[in-house]
């Protein structure tokens, strides 16, 4: 395959990304309504008797969330006054000459301008374009994290360096110091065992539910109760305590216990948990029934082929058309039903927690029972489809026993179309299944998009939109790759399809 091919590909993907995330922009953003995504909002309803607060909360939110730039008289007239002065409390109100010129400037902008309800004083809004709005989401995806990243005007001088040092738990570590995080680059036990902390994907702060948290942390946090360990701080200080120290961030103000534990500002932290996060329990639970699925669907999908009509090959059509047949959510009940009932298994994920062997078993195989069925009937589907084959008549004219003729000519060539689903079958780990994670009470990613629809999280909808896309698009083009490796007569890069 020609470097090319690749970068073409690549090129193409991104632009189908950058498609469907303009489709999301545009939906999210145009055909529902925007005062939807206060029905979870506290603060809101708490605001309803006050008016211009209420009015204030509405339009300040729906700036942050990118809806629209909003501007205040109080805004406008900062640029001309200092804060507090009487310039300042006179220029604001309503029947001032700078409210006159706000009105006229914002108007001439385009802007909407109008009054709160009780002050009467000026504000003006102006609706951001979706495609603006897509743009400027994409360019602050990217953030790195630099020794001038903190810019705080408590601390002019702040040290801005790095340097070579070790965590308090004995890992190696780049220190930072004017950077958000503390150690950009650090080692641990914990895998991957080199953690980074130089370049992170900002995705957004979700809301309004897991509000004022960005969304690859509700998406990749752990889950539970914190687990403590006797640690020492780098002032010394011991303590019990679930700290990560690789995630130390910069914090303004520190306090008096802060500084009992910390040589510096680095005091903001994460802490370690007894659960995997929403992605790594999705992930761990979609790659075993992933493996259970190849490892049951394939041999007995070619035990099918090989006894074409027999006993094996009814059995096994039988199993199909019941997980073809059957809806989903039906088989599935069913099979705790009959599993809990003849087992000391627990039908709920959550009697055991993550921690024990059991709470997996019954979700990992519902998870696995369909992709079964599907490799059973698409490996038979092939396998037949290649002994009907005329090399395969060839073959057995020239001599060759059927053993050989199968596993060096049948299986092979059969098996391309189905590694080519590989990939797509790796990302399906990562987004979660509803149906199952549900049913079992699983906390993983499967019930993050409905819940984000459901819940008017726009923010958390596009971000999910954006992973799910990626993920899928670039793991088509993994499958493309892939089979190519397996049956190098296979060139992508060729018209014809083959060289």
């Amino acid at each position: 395959m020609k470097k090319g091919y690749i970068w073409r590909r690549l090129l193409r993907s991104l632009i189908s990304i950058l498609i469907i995330m303009l489709i999301v922009f545009t939906m999210v953003y145009t055909l529902v309504p925007r005062e939807n995504i206060f029905f979870e909002d506290s603060t809101y309803r708490k605001l309803a008797s006050k008016s211009d607060d209420k009015t204030e909360y509405v339009y300040s939110t729906w700036q942050k969330l990118g809806y629209l730039d909003y501007v205040r008289i109080n805004d406008y007239c900062l640029t001309l006054y200092e804060a507090g002065s009487p310039e300042m409390g006179q220029a604001v109100e309503p029947d001032s000459p700078e409210s006159q010129d706000f009105v006229r400037i914002y108007t001439e902008k385009g802007y909407t301008v109008a009054q709160y309800e009780i002050s009467g004083r000026y504000y003006a809004y102006k609706d951001i374009p979706v495609i603006k709005q897509m743009a400027k989401w994409l360019s602050k995806m990217v953030v790195i994290d630099t020794i001038h990243s903190v810019k705080d005007a408590n601390n002019p001088d702040l040290e801005r360096s790095l340097k070579l040092g070790k965590t308090p738990t004995g890992g190696l570590a780049l220190i930072g110091s004017g950077s958000v995080h503390k150690y950009l680059l650090y080692t641990d036990s914990h895998f991957p065992w080199l953690h980074q902390n130089f370049i992170k994907l900002n995705l957004g702060t979700s809301y309004p539910t897991y509000q004022g948290i960005e969304v690859l942390r509700v998406l990749f946090q752990p889950q539970g109760t914190e687990v403590k360990r006797h640690v020492t701080f780098e002032t010394g200080y011991e303590a019990d305590s679930a700290i990560n120290f690789g995630t130390l961030q910069y914090k303004s103000i520190v306090d008096r216990m802060d500084k009992k534990k910390f040589v510096d500002n680095y005091a903001n932290f994460e802490t370690f948990k007894d659960q995997p996060s929403m992605v790594g329990t999705s992930f761990s639970m979609g790659i075993i029934a992933m493996v259970l699925a190849y490892g049951l669907g394939l041999p007995i999908g070619v035990l099918m082929a090989r006894r074409k009509d027999k006993l094996a090959d009814k059995l096994g059509m039988a199993y199909i058309i019941f997980i073809i047949a059957v809806p989903s959510l039906a088989y599935i009940y069913l099979f705790r039903y009959l599993a809990t009932s003849m087992t000391s298994l627990p039908s709920v994920f959550t009697t055991y927690g993550p921690g024990d062997w059991r709470s997996w078993v019954l979700p990992i195989i519902s998870l696995a029972m369909p992709s079964i069925a599907s490799l059973m009937l698409w490996t038979r589907r092939y396998v037949v489809d290649q002994m009907n084959s005329d090399y395969v008549k060839f073959a057995k004219a020239k001599g060759l026993n059927q053993s050989e003729i199968f596993n060096k000519h049948i299986f092979k060539n059969a098996s391309i179309p189905i590694a080519h689903g590989i990939p797509t079958s790796l990302a399906g780990c990562i987004t979660g299944a509803l149906i199952t994670e549900s049913i079992y009470s699983v906390g993983g990613m499967g019930k993050m998009l409905p819940n984000a629809i459901r819940q008017y999280n726009n923010v958390m909808v596009i971000a999910l939109a954006f992973m799910f896309s990626t993920i899928f698009i670039l793991s088509v083009l993994c499958g493309d790759i892939l089979i190519t490796k397996i049956d190098p007569r296979i060139s992508l890069s060729e018209k014809a399809g083959r060289t």
